[in-house]
């Protein structure tokens, strides 16, 4: 009993050494370490950074959330008041077809086929869904792929852009634009704003004022593009897009560009023309067909890939369209005619032409066939005769005998318009083109071809200038000649002593009555042309010869009408009543002197085989200027050379570049015409009863100076 007591107390005195133990071990290991120990303020700091900046990161992201919900809803409360006022103060859709502040002037030839066009020409006529499906196509293709399922502005294509200016090195809104069709509507109408004279100088300012880049500018632009969206339909903005683009040469729209270079509608072009068309979208005046058609076409093959790739044309309509490429119309081609335009604007009133509001349409008398004559005849002449550098300029004129102008040349710029204008501007003296007006004195008072005259050497004193002594252009003289022969070559004594013996204001007033010289020279050499005109007077003065003495006046309109309402004309050309200017034997007799000229005398080389043709050869003082004029029963030309200048010709007269021109010319326009005779039966043989006084003798011209007075005055 007492050993299991003490085994008892043995065995709790164990339990009681090993509690104490375990007790000791735990304590041991909850004891922290001196080290520890000194680590315990380090994690207390860290814990108190890590909180901090929490808090603090808390603090700034709800402030950052605040400002950014804050902002976005300012922004879009900004968006949304800018959408709804361009909304609301947005205009009617038919309002946006056109806004010009300036109509366009479309010229038609004889037949009523356009050659010209003056002004912006609008198409207003043309929708988005009854443009051809390949134009439409090629539009898309190019500019707007995704326009029928985009909201307006396209976020990606705007940074795809800025991101590839940037790579090339050019500024961020510089270069591609990135913009859809709805925001080039946006900057096509201006944001809506229209042209007014009280903010913008000219609508040059004003389109310029329209394309700026700005950021702003594009800001707004993109604000304006979503309210055209809320709007209209995508086929109506659309529908603006293709009706207001400036697409060159004059177009705006693509219907007016399809009529200007294909001379047809855009509801009917092919997929060559199309791609052509949409082409002129990134650079109207670059890619122009009327100023480089094979870049033109270069640049359609491009989007004609657009369209395949985007499968808008098979691969087998894709090469067949590259294959064929678009050319131009004939009349594009020719691009003939800018001088004839330009003086047919000029002889309207301002204010239905340059000036005009609405869209006029003038029918002209112009012949394109006689044009393309008369410009290759300048071409040749120039290109096969001349000095390749050579500055001298060339003019010419065509007209019917009525005085219809059919065909113009002002220079030898031939495809420019708004040019100086050599046939109707320039006043150039006119040497011996003036001889008939001297001789048509003469034959008004009694003489007649065979008419005797004395081509001597004279000289006569002139108050204030001492002796003046005259010579022919040879150098030379013939004695006693008949007018005829005199008038045939020209001589320049025979003249002047006619003009001298019947009186130079007789000469001078006559000349006035056949539309030259609103104030002559007044010595004795106006006989020899010392006084200026233009060119196309002269041709007018030269028909009237040719309509047996009855006035002519060039003309070259017919009627002018507004395009909205063709059926009636606004103005048409009146009949000039006639009036006589010489009789009907004078002009006969003249006829029968310039066929001279060109038989035998100064102008045998416009002689035309098979037609009887007649003209005059003149060159002026010192070679300055060298013409020729010349008709048949069909037609009548004109022909001026000389510098702008006044430089002196070297070895050029009227008989010689002038009359080569006026041969080629009218070689071409008579080639498939029958030759009509010019002169009646009459043959001009024998010496005159007449004879020319010679200056100083007394005149024997009393009563048939009576009857000049009567016909010169009394005259309708």
């Amino acid at each position: 009993m007492a050993g299991t007591k003490k085994r008892n107390k043995n065995h709790k005195s164990l339990i009681a050494e090993n509690r104490f133990k375990k007790t000791s071990i735990t304590s041991l290991r909850n004891k922290p370490s001196q080290k520890k120990k000194s680590k315990l303020p380090s994690n207390s700091s860290s814990n108190f950074l890590i909180k901090i900046f929490k808090k603090i990161t808390r603090f700034f992201l709800l402030i950052i959330w605040g400002l950014t919900w804050r902002a976005s809803l300012i922004i879009f409360l900004g968006i949304t008041s800018a959408v709804s006022y361009y909304y609301v103060n947005m205009k009617e859709f038919s309002s946006f077809l056109d806004e010009r502040a300036r109509g366009s002037v479309t010229l038609e030839d004889y037949k009523g086929e356009v050659f010209a066009w003056r002004g912006d020409n609008f198409s207003k006529n043309l929708t988005a869904k009854n443009i051809s499906p390949h134009l439409r196509n090629a539009i898309l293709a190019t500019e707007d792929r995704g326009f029928y399922s985009h909201f307006g502005i396209s976020p990606r294509g705007i940074g795809s852009a800025v991101f590839i200016n940037l790579k090339e090195g050019r500024g961020p809104l510089s270069g591609h634009g990135g913009s859809t069709i709805t925001q080039q509507t946006a900057k096509l109408v201006c944001l809506g704003k229209p042209f007014s004279q009280a903010d913008w100088n000219s609508e040059k300012d004003y389109e310029d004022s329209c394309r700026t880049s700005t950021i702003w500018r594009k800001i707004k632009e993109a604000l304006y593009a979503l309210s055209l969206e809320f709007k209209f339909s995508k086929d109506e903005i659309l529908t603006i897009y293709i009706n207001r683009v400036f697409l060159g040469a004059g177009t705006r729209g693509f219907e007016a560009a399809a009529q200007r270079y294909f001379g047809k509608s855009a509801k009917i072009v092919n997929p060559s023309e199309a791609a052509m068309l949409a082409g002129l979208l990134k650079a109207p005046t670059r890619y122009a067909p009327t100023n480089n058609l094979k870049r033109s076409q270069e640049r359609a093959n491009l989007i004609i890939g657009l369209m395949e790739n985007q499968n808008f044309l098979s691969k087998a309509e894709a090469k067949f369209a590259r294959e064929n490429p678009a050319t131009l119309s004939k009349f594009a081609q020719a691009k003939a005619g800018g001088y004839f335009a330009d003086w047919v604007m000029a002889s309207l009133p301002d204010y239905l032409t340059y000036e005009t509001t609405e869209d006029v349409v003038i029918k002209t008398t112009f012949d394109p066939l006689i044009q393309k004559a008369a410009e290759e005849a300048v071409r040749s002449v120039f290109r096969n005769q001349v000095d390749q550098h050579s500055k001298a300029q060339a003019a010419i004129v065509i007209m019917s005998p009525n005085g219809a102008v059919r065909a113009m040349v002002g220079g030898r710029n031939l495809r420019g318009t708004g040019l100086f204008n050599r046939a109707t501007q320039a006043l150039r003296q006119t040497g011996s083109l003036f001889k008939p007006f001297v001789y048509a004195a003469a034959f008004e008072n009694g003489f007649s071809p065979n008419d005797l005259v004395s081509d001597e050497q004279i000289s006569m004193d002139l108050p204030g200038s001492g002796p003046w002594t005259p010579k022919n252009y040879s150098n030379t003289f013939s004695g006693e000649v008949t007018l005829s022969k005199a008038f045939s070559e020209s001589l320049n004594i025979p003249a002047i002593k006619i003009s001298e013996s019947i009186g130079r204001e007789f000469v001078s007033e006559l000349a006035k009555r056949f539309g030259l010289f609103s104030n002559p020279s007044n010595g004795p050499a106006i006989a020899l042309g010392t006084s200026e005109a233009t060119l196309i007077d002269l041709v007018g003065a030269y028909a009237t010869i040719l309509n047996s003495g009855y006035k002519v006046e060039p003309f070259g309109w017919e009627t002018l009408k507004l395009k909205k309402n063709k059926r009636e004309p606004l103005m048409a050309k009146s009949e000039a009543p006639d009036k006589q200017i010489i009789s009907s034997q004078t002009a006969e007799d003249l006829i029968f002197l310039m066929s001279e000229v060109i038989r035998n005398g100064t102008g045998k080389r416009a002689q035309l085989l098979n037609w009887e043709v007649a003209g005059k050869t003149g060159t002026s003082q010192s070679a300055r200027d060298a013409w020729f004029i010349g008709f048949s029963k069909n037609y009548i030309a004109g022909v001026w050379i000389g510098y702008d200048n006044n430089t002196p010709l070297r070895g050029v007269t009227g008989g010689g570049l002038p009359a080569d021109i006026w041969r080629t010319a009218m070689e071409e326009i008579h080639s498939n015409l029958i030759p009509t005779p010019l002169l009646t039966n009459k043959m001009y043989t024998g010496l005159g009863t007449n004879n020319i006084k010679v200056i100083g003798e007394p005149s024997s011209f009393g009563k048939s100076l009576g009857r000049f007075f009567n016909r010169l005055f009394n005259s309708n």
